[in-house]
């Protein structure tokens, strides 16, 4: 202990040190020598480092919560700027074409039917022009502004006849199948 103090006192002289970070010093060093012999205390310090590590838990929890929602948030905010921008172009592109035709197409489960004139028709049977939902109705567009709709908004195309496959359908009986595969049904059938 007299070493300790001829320590202190030496580095007090030597300007190394304050009288008051002496003083801490020592009382740190008095209640580790308590601390140390006492069950009570160590009992306490060790819920306190528990508790210490359940709050950097709960916090780190806490972050990782909040990054997730921003990532949604995120991914929400670029999907509907991604549907405003499809929503644009079909405002800029669409083409008006009333008529007397009746072309009838499939939205889902439910027939709707759009009034054409017959060169309109014949484009939307060639696949030149595309039905997409606007608002709560539906329009036409040509097909390089449906291939930018359909990369942001995928959900507003509703007929577009490129690449369409059609498949017979079948009876389940081999001789219908082949008695009627001999009879054409034309894809532009006005129904």
């Amino acid at each position: 202990m007299a070493k300790a103090n001829a320590l202190q006192a030496q580095l007090l002289k030597a300007g190394l040190v304050k009288k008051s970070q002496v003083s801490q010093v020592a009382n740190q060093q008095a209640k580790a020598r308590v601390d140390k012999h006492d069950p009570k205390a160590a009992a306490i310090a060790a819920e306190a480092e528990l508790a210490r590590i359940e709050a950097e838990k709960a916090r780190l929890e806490k972050v990782e919560r909040d990054r997730q929602i921003a990532a949604e948030r995120n991914a929400e905010r670029r999907a509907n700027e991604l549907r405003a921008q499809a929503r644009q172009i079909i405002a800029d592109k669409k083409v008006l074409a009333k008529g007397e035709a009746e072309y009838r197409f499939n939205d889902g489960e439910v027939i709707r039917t759009l009034l054409l004139t017959e060169a309109v028709r014949k484009q939307v049977i060639d696949a030149a022009l595309v039905i997409v939902r606007d608002g709560e109705g539906y329009c036409l567009l040509p097909r390089v502004a449906a291939v930018q709709v359909r990369e942001r908004a995928p959900e507003l195309i509703v007929l577009d006849n490129a690449g369409r496959d059609y498949v017979e359908p079948s009876t389940g009986n081999a001789e219908d199948d082949a008695y009627y595969a001999q009879f054409q049904v034309p894809d532009d059938l006005v129904w």
